[in-house]
């Protein structure tokens, strides 16, 4: 059987047209954030944020964070990339590194569950714990949060062990 890879196939008359996932997850942030901008607007423009949605780079996909406390904050993230699909939630306990809060390191716990293709790891369903070490900046006066993060990882199922190159930069807008 046959994959298609992960892009969007857009057909144009008779040609088929790939669009690669990371310009569709941009888009797709793009007019999330638009539908869910509302009065926490104002918050987002200072040098905290309640909640932020985006993008992760390594592999690509969509991350929304939340904060449940001033301190804790949960965060699910959608991995694509050619080896299948991987959705991650992480609690994250943040911590200041500067007095106006903008930066701030953080560490938590979470958990995986990764749908992998046939070619890779014989196919399959897999389930793993995580682990999160990073940092988190708040661009005062304008609605934008990146991070830096490295996500170590233990999986179980078809494809089973440790695994340290997870990770990566994400871009929020701050809602």
């Amino acid at each position: 059987m046959k994959h298609q890879p992960l892009n969007t196939i857009i057909m144009q008359g008779n040609k088929k047209r790939y669009f690669p996932i990371c310009i569709n997850t941009i888009f797709l942030t793009f007019i999330l954030s638009v539908f869910f901008s509302h009065d926490g607007f104002a918050q987002a423009n200072g040098s905290n944020y309640k909640t932020a949605i985006g993008v992760k780079f390594y592999p690509t996909g969509v991350t929304l964070k939340t904060f449940v406390r001033s301190n804790a904050a949960f965060e699910a993230i959608g991995y694509f990339w050619d080896r299948g699909t991987r959705i991650t939630a992480l609690y994250e306990y943040h911590h200041n590194l500067s007095e106006s809060g903008s930066l701030k390191w953080y560490i938590g716990p979470g958990a995986h569950v990764g749908f992998y293709k046939p070619a890779f790891y014989d196919g399959g369903t897999s389930v793993g714990i995580d682990g999160v070490l990073g940092l988190d900046y708040k661009f005062p006066g304008i609605p934008i949060n990146v991070s830096l993060d490295w996500q170590p990882s233990y999986e179980f199922g078809n494809y089973e062990g440790f695994s340290g190159n997870w990770g990566g930069v994400g871009l929020r807008l701050a809602l």
